[in-house]
């Protein structure tokens, strides 16, 4: 028997370092100026062919300093109510944009790039709903321009060789799958995590990293079950899904705001398993065991960050005239925003945004 596996994901050049030029350079333009943004943006100065252009946030003076502390050369903030990411979206000198607003912002600010020309590599999740990523993704196919949603996990080393197993047989055909994430997030209304009006919750924020291990050596399932607590503000404060196959295989995921957990994952198949070693966002090793054989770790370096990855593939399609990324297809990420409607629609979720037409 071979493993069970829809999507390899896989990488065509895995071993070639991320900050290596692979053609023209582009300038970058980020809007918003985060924690994401900076952690980013610290990983995308490794690249040789990335110019740190143009920054936006809600205050000039948040701009200016994002923009002194790495090296941008031009700063739009909102002060006298005019809207940073519009002014850096008008510089014709911007090639692409890296969305790292809240979620709820995401759609709105992806549209406008895509409108202005702009290629644009958006923060997960792509937007709050299916809607919304479906309006992107057609934007983004009419106007022949790069987009991507920013799941930065997909792309490294340690997931890539996981991927890499699953699809090999080296296990046999996979079974079952368990991930979880989790921290203790402290709340306040007015934080992304915990705001409506952001798209807080852990589904959202979370549950795209258990979710990979699933879908990267399982694939889409046909059926979803989803269980969670709902905080005062009706965002999901923990949940858990249960994915089920038409071959048998189910994946167990949990998600939680609410507590830390061991944040591992398993991938079990009919002649052995893997387990990851470190946060399952970016494993560190892989332990891999064949029946009941003495297990073999394989451990993963990562350049800068980790988010030096997604940002070669983003910088390498675009340069080759690419509209979305072969290892993290536009279908991929309209498929993952379905498959969280499904989750909110159980679990009793709802968005400001849902509401909007």
């Amino acid at each position: 028997m071979t493993a069970h596996i829809a999507t390899p994901w896989l990488f065509s050049q895995p071993d070639q370092d991320p900050r290596t030029a692979t053609g023209a350079r582009l300038r970058w333009g980020v809007i918003a100026t985060g924690g994401i943004a900076a952690s980013v943006t610290r990983d995308l100065a490794l690249l040789a062919d990335a110019e740190l252009y143009a920054v936006s946030s809600r205050t000039q003076a948040a701009a200016d300093a994002f923009a002194a502390d790495y090296g941008f050369s031009r700063a739009y903030g909102d002060d006298d109510k005019q809207i940073g990411y519009r002014r850096l979206l008008e510089d014709d000198a911007v090639d692409i944009v890296y969305v790292a607003t809240p979620h709820a912002h995401h759609h709105a600010i992806a549209l406008a790039a895509l409108s202005a020309g702009k290629h644009v590599l958006c923060e997960k999740a792509l937007t709050v709903n299916a809607r919304e990523a479906a309006e992107l993704v057609t934007l983004a196919r009419t106007k022949g321009l790069f987009l991507m949603e920013a799941v930065w996990s997909r792309f490294l080393p340690g997931m890539q060789r996981a991927f890499d197993i699953a699809a090999s047989g080296e296990i046999g055909e996979v079974q079952w799958v368990s991930a979880d994430l989790g921290f203790p997030a402290p709340y306040s209304p007015t934080s992304r995590l915990w705001a409506p009006k952001d798209g807080g919750g852990a589904l959202l924020d979370l549950t795209v990293y258990p979710l990979l291990w699933a879908l990267g050596t399982l694939g889409f399932p046909q059926t979803v079950s989803a269980t969670g607590w709902l905080n005062d503000d009706g965002v999901d404060a923990q949940n858990a899904l249960t994915l089920g196959y038409q071959h048998g295989a189910q994946a167990q995921l949990t998600s939680s705001l609410l507590a830390y957990g061991p944040r591992t994952a398993t991938v079990a198949g009919s002649l052995g398993f893997f387990q990851s070693v470190g946060s399952i966002n970016n494993p560190a090793e892989l332990l891999v065991r064949t029946s009941f054989d003495e297990p073999r770790r394989e451990h993963f370096d990562v350049v800068g960050r980790g988010y030096t990855y997604e940002l070669r593939e983003v910088t390498r399609c675009v340069q080759r005239g690419l509209t979305e990324s072969p290892v993290m297809p536009l279908e991929d990420s309209l498929n993952m925003m379905r498959l969280f409607d499904g989750v909110r629609a159980q679990l009793g979720v709802s968005y400001p945004n849902d509401a909007r037409g």
